[in-house]
């Protein structure tokens, strides 16, 4: 449940930092779409959880 939990935070700072910084050329590979912004903030989540050791 708290790696949901984490695998959550992580998507929603990743759109986020994708309404806030963006990508203005669609070049960047990590934010170029809210999508994918979302999938890398999920990802970042998801390791998070499990360097700590969160079940």
């Amino acid at each position: 449940m708290h790696a949901l939990l984490s695998i959550t935070v992580g998507a929603l700072l990743g759109l986020g930092w994708h309404k806030a910084v963006g990508c203005r050329t669609g070049a960047c590979p990590l934010t170029a779409t809210p999508r994918r912004a979302a999938l890398y903030g999920a990802f970042v989540g998801a390791v998070f959880a499990l360097q700590r050791g969160i079940p």
